[in-house]
C-alpha cells in the first residue's frame, strides 16, 4: 500500500438474495484528498460506504481492505469510528433535544472523578466549533440551531473521535448557497490538515466547486477514477449513465409563445404574511406553461406554493382559480378543483414508506374507485399497473413497499398519484432532489409531457440548471417579493443569478 494512500479497497464484492450489489470493485483516497463517488441510484456507492463504515461486511474471501497502512474488516460501525471512519448523512444523526455540546461528545463524553466534567465538554465543544468557524452557545439545544449549524455539529462530533476520513453523504441537501459554501471552506480546511473526505452528491456543480477527483461506478462495478480538472461534465455525466449525455446536458426548452398567452388557470395577487416570509408576491400560471419558480432557501417560494394549495390559510391578499377569487380551507379543497402538490421533502411528506405501490399511488384518489365505502382493489391495481406502464416505474410489482425502490422511482410513484387525479395544476418543489442524473432526464421528460398534455406546472427548483431546460417562463424571487421574470432566450443560467444578486442589492 503506497505511503499516501489512507484508503484502499481492492476486488470488494457484496451480494444480498438475488442481489449482486458490488462487483469486484477497487479504488483508492489518498490522504488529505477530497473524493467524490459518482453514479445513478443502484450503482453501489451506498452499499460501499456501508462496507467502509462497518454497517454491512463484504462478501466472505472477497477482496482486501486497507485503511491508514493496514488490513482491517470493521465489524460494526464503533471499530470503524476506531479506526478514524466518520459519516454524515443528508438526515443528521442527531439529538434534538440535547445541547450542542452534549450532541459533539455524545458516547466520548469528559469525565472527571467518574461523573461528566461538564465544563470541560462544553469548553472543548465551542473550542471544537470556533475551529469550523461557528461561535454559538454550545449549552443551547440543538434543536434551536439551523440546519447548516447542525451540519457543522456534526463534523465537530467526527472530528472529537480523531477522525483521518471523513464520509459525506448528501450532506448539502437542506443548505443553501450561502451555507453550502461554508461547508465547503471547512471541508478544504480538513484537507490542509490532512483528513480526506469521499463526497457523495447528486449535484454536479458541487462536485467541481470542493472535489479533486471522481470514482464512477455503474451497476456495482468500478468504472473510472479520474482529476475533476480531466473530468468535463460531459464526460462523468456519460460515464455515469454509460451512454452520450450530450442530449441530456445540452436539451433546452423549445419555446411555445402560446403557452405563455394561453388562459390564466392561476393568478396570485398581493399575498403577504404576517411572519414576512412573503411581503408581496404576484404571478400568473397559464395553461400548459412550466412556471419556474427560482430564488435563494427564504425567498418565500415553498411559502408560496402552500398558500395556492391551501395548506397555509394565514395571509393577506388574493389567489384566483381562472376568473374567481378562491380561498382554499383545505388542501382537500384545492385537490377538489384540480390542484396537486409535490413536497420537497419526499421522505418526510410524500411517501408512506411501509405501504405498497399500490397503495400510495392510489391514496389520493380512494373515493373514486370506492363503492359505498368499499375499496375495489381490481381497480385500485388496474389504475397502478396503467402508471407503472405509462411512466415506466421499475418495481417488481404493485405490491412492492415503496422504500425498495429508487428514489427516482418513488418521485414516479408520487407523480403518478397526483396525474390520477386529472389536475388542471401540479405543482413540484424540487422534484429531482436527492435523485441520480439518469432519472432526472426521466422526471424531466415527464414533467414536459405532463405541460404538452395541457396541465400546468408550477416548478420549484435550486437546481438552474434543470429551470433553464425546463421552464417556459422563471419568475425569481427575493426575500417574499418578485425581483424579475425570464421568458423565452433570456432563460440561462447567469441571468437567474444576476436576477437574484440584483434583488439582494435593491434590498
Amino acid at each position: 500500500m503506497e505511503e499516501n494512500v489512507l484508503l484502499e479497497m481492492k476486488n470488494i464484492s457484496k451480494t444480498f438474495p438475488g442481489v449482486k450489489a458490488l462487483k469486484n470493485v477497487h479504488f483508492k483516497v489518498h490522504r488529505g484528498e477530497i473524493m467524490a463517488f459518482m453514479g445513478e441510484n443502484g450503482a453501489g456507492k451506498s452499499t460501499l460506504i456501508k462496507i467502509i463504515t462497518g454497517y454491512y461486511r463484504r462478501d466472505p474471501g472477497a477482496g482486501e481492505f486497507y485503511f491508514d497502512g493496514k488490513a482491517v474488516n470493521p465489524r460494526n460501525t464503533d471499530e470503524a469510528q476506531r479506526l478514524g471512519i466518520s459519516t454524515i448523512f443528508q438526515e443528521l444523526n442527531l439529538s434534538p433535544f440535547l445541547s450542542v455540546a452534549e450532541n459533539i461528545y455524545l458516547g466520548n463524553t469528559p469525565k472527571k472523578n467518574g461523573m461528566i466534567d461538564w465544563d470541560t465538554m462544553n469548553k472543548n465543544a465551542r473550542a471544537a466549533l470556533l475551529e469550523l468557524g461557528v461561535d454559538i452557545d454550545v449549552t443551547a439545544q440543538l434543536s434551536m440551531q439551523s440546519t447548516a449549524i447542525q451540519q457543522m455539529v456534526s463534523i465537530a462530533r467526527a472530528l472529537s473521535r480523531n477522525t483521518k476520513l471523513l464520509i459525506m453523504d448528501e450532506a448539502t441537501s437542506s443548505l443553501d448557497t450561502g451555507e453550502v459554501k461554508v461547508l465547503f471552506d471547512v471541508v478544504k480546511g480538513l484537507k490542509q490538515k490532512g483528513i480526506s473526505t469521499i463526497f457523495v452528491t447528486h449535484k454536479m456543480d458541487e462536485i467541481y466547486q470542493v472535489c479533486d477527483a471522481a470514482t464512477i461506478f455503474k451497476d456495482g462495478e468500478y468504472v473510472a477514477c479520474m482529476p475533476l480538472e480531466e473530468l468535463p461534465k460531459l464526460k462523468l455525466i456519460s460515464l455515469m449513465i454509460g451512454r452520450d449525455a450530450s442530449e441530456l446536458v445540452n436539451k433546452r426548452k423549445k419555446y411555445d409563445p402560446d403557452k405563455v398567452k394561453s388562459e390564466v388557470i392561476c393568478r396570485v395577487v398581493g399575498v403577504k404574511k404576517a411572519n414576512q416570509r412573503l411581503k408581496n408576491i404576484n404571478l400568473e400560471i397559464h395553461k400548459g406553461e412550466v412556471l419556474g419558480l427560482s430564488g435563494l432557501l427564504g425567498s418565500g417560494r415553498t411559502e408560496t406554493a402552500k398558500v395556492i394549495f391551501g395548506d397555509d390559510l394565514n395571509y393577506d391578499g388574493e389567489v384566483f382559480m381562472g376568473q374567481t377569487a378562491i380561498r382554499f380551507k383545505s388542501p382537500a379543497d384545492a385537490i377538489k378543483r384540480g390542484l396537486a402538490f409535490c413536497s420537497e421533502d419526499r421522505k418526510a411528506e410524500g411517501i408512506f414508506p411501509y405501504m405498497s405501490i399500490q397503495d400510495n399511488l392510489t391514496m389520493t384518489i380512494l373515493p373514486k374507485i370506492s363503492r359505498f365505502g368499499i375499496l375495489n382493489k381490481k381497480k385500485q391495481k388496474e389504475v397502478t399497473l396503467e402508471y407503472i406502464q405509462k411512466i415506466a416505474i421499475k418495481t417488481p410489482g404493485t405490491s412492492t413497499k415503496i422504500k425498495d425502490l429508487s428514489g427516482g422511482n418513488q418521485q414516479k410513484v408520487i407523480l403518478s398519484r397526483w396525474l390520477a387525479t386529472h389536475p388542471d395544476l401540479i405543482i413540484l418543489d424540487e422534484p429531482t432532489r436527492g435523485i441520480d442524473v439518469g432519472a432526472k432526464g426521466e422526471i424531466e421528460e415527464l414533467i414536459k409531457q405532463i405541460s404538452d398534455s395541457g396541465i400546468s406546472v408550477l416548478y420549484i427548483s435550486s437546481e438552474l440548471d434543470e429551470l433553464v431546460r425546463e421552464c417556459d417562463r422563471i419568475v425569481i424571487l427575493h426575500d417574499g417579493r418578485n425581483v424579475g421574470e425570464l421568458v423565452n432566450e433570456e432563460i440561462n443560467s447567469d441571468a437567474i443569478m444576476n436576477v437574484i444578486a440584483s434583488g439582494q442589492i435593491d434590498m
